[in-house]
């Protein structure tokens, strides 16, 4: 052969022919089975669950699951974020109408989970074989796979009686997911409105059923199985000895049911809870904390903005001289002072709680707690300055609150009960100290009114108040 490059083409071609029907058949090649979730708009935590949900995919995908990974979405959630679970958590999300909720006019109906039975079209995912439907909230400490080993539903019993709905087992079928929603529009009874309670009625006979044990041969089983305590472990147990142990078992996934204002991404969550550090853990490994950086500048533009406006108002209340007799009489008054000490109370009040609503939700907690200490403290030099307070006694609440997060992180503890008695004595120790403070403050401002009244009777023009100089 003359020119051997001429052949260079035509061997492309070959190769081409020969590897693309591979390549393109695993590129397409799907699991049988797949760990499926749920994703809905209209409540105002959507954003913390779509980072929740953003992080028990990429766990999942960390463990190298054998499954695909689902997420039925509504199709309100917005395209961002749909891209996002698609393109960066490797997810398929399937894009759902929200399934019209019967129950929501029940007495005892919660509107949180108007949307929870969006949760049943995981039936409708016919073209796996099994698959395990999780909440946002699971921790997932071990892979899991062993599961699609189980029957038609499969679920774990947290309440004696009652199995819990984040975390079970089903297959798939256009039979039974039709089958319920006809129940829905029947008016099947629900005691709780939403998924947990239908899902409960529906499978009613699953207490009865034998304990599911994979085999070894990883052999399919077939009929109903309640799951090992190990697959949906209750948060709340795990602060009675501050570890999981369960000999009987595997130790695989922690759900947190209890306390919703207490799920593990809050950054106040830790260290109340111990598992929420564990979980902000899990969030900084698989997927950082990018996202919450544009709300983390915009909340805190939000908090210098009130500090400031604070500033200002009091300095606008608190330095107006008056030479009005009348005026001077009402400061002698009984009244005033118990008004003001009321309005310190408040303004007090409000430094503790103003910053706890304004730093975003979802930051870690390390940063979450500096963030507030340092707002409420500066909150409070404010109005110590505006008052001419004692500035330590003034800082008493952020002092305590800094003291009483140090005692429940203490990494010693053997127990939960030991824990809890060493915050009881923390708060025995130092209730004298606050009340003290409280006292200081109380009598300094005391001490200007009783200045003020002895201005207030003579004449000629008032003083400055003490208690009203500002800076």
């Amino acid at each position: 052969m003359r020119n051997p490059a001429a052949l260079l083409p035509w061997l492309v071609l070959v190769g081409l022919a020969i590897g693309l029907p591979e390549f393109a058949a695993s590129a397409l090649e799907k699991h049988k089975n797949a760990y499926a979730t749920m994703m809905y708009m209209g409540t105002p935590r959507d954003y913390e669950f779509y980072i929740a949900l953003r992080v028990l995919l990429r766990s999942l995908a960390r463990l190298k699951v054998d499954a695909d990974l689902v997420v039925i979405a509504s199709k309100d959630v917005p395209q961002k974020w749909v891209s996002a679970m698609e393109n960066e958590d490797g997810a398929r999300v399937v894009s759902v109408e929200n399934v019209e909720n019967p129950y929501r006019n029940q007495a005892n109906f919660d509107k949180r989970f108007m949307l929870t039975l969006n949760k049943l079209y995981a039936w409708s995912l016919v073209e796996y074989d099994r698959v395990v439907m999780l909440d946002s909230d699971n921790l997932f400490l071990d892979k899991t796979d062993e599961l699609f080993q189980c029957g038609q539903f499969c679920a774990v019993f947290i309440n004696p009686c009652i199995f819990h709905t984040g975390l079970f087992v089903l297959q798939p079928s256009e039979e039974a997911f039709n089958g319920m929603l006809k129940q829905l529009k029947d008016g099947r009874e629900n005691p709780d409105g939403a998924d947990q309670g239908f899902l409960v009625g529906y499978f009613h006979e699953l207490l009865e059923k034998p304990m599911f044990k994979p085999g070894r041969n990883g052999t399919r089983q077939d009929g109903y199985f309640r799951l090992p305590l190990g697959y949906q472990m209750d948060a709340s147990y795990y602060y009675l000895k501050l570890k999981w142990n369960i000999p009987c078992g595997p130790n695989s996934v922690i759900t947190f049911p209890s306390a919703p204002w207490f799920k593990p991404w809050y950054w106040w969550s830790w260290p109340v809870l111990p598992l929420g550090l564990t979980w902000h853990e899990r969030r900084r490994a698989v997927l950082g904390y990018a996202d919450d950086l544009p709300h983390l500048i915009s909340h805190t533009a939000v908090f210098l903005i009130l500090l400031a406006t604070v500033r200002l108002c009091l300095s606008r209340i608190c330095i107006r001289r008056t030479s009005d007799k009348t005026a001077a009489t009402a400061f002698a008054s009984s009244l005033y002072p118990f008004i003001m000490k009321c309005f310190l109370f408040f303004l007090i009040l409000a430094s503790i709680t103003i910053p706890f609503f304004v730093i975003p939700r979802t930051v870690h907690p390390l940063l979450g707690w500096t963030l507030y200490l340092a707002g409420s403290s500066a909150f409070m030099v404010v109005v110590a300055n505006a008052f001419f307070l004692p500035l330590l006694p003034a800082l008493t609440p952020s002092i305590g609150i800094a003291g009483a997060l140090f005692v429940m992180a203490f990494p010693a503890y053997n127990d939960g009960v030991v824990r809890a008695l060493a915050i009881w004595a923390y708060s025995f120790l130092s209730a004298p100290f606050a009340w003290s403070s409280v006292s200081r403050m109380m009598n300094s401002i005391q001490v200007s009114f009783n200045r003020e009244a002895i201005f207030a009777s003579r004449p000629g023009e008032l003083p400055l108040p003490q208690f009203m100089k500002v800076y």
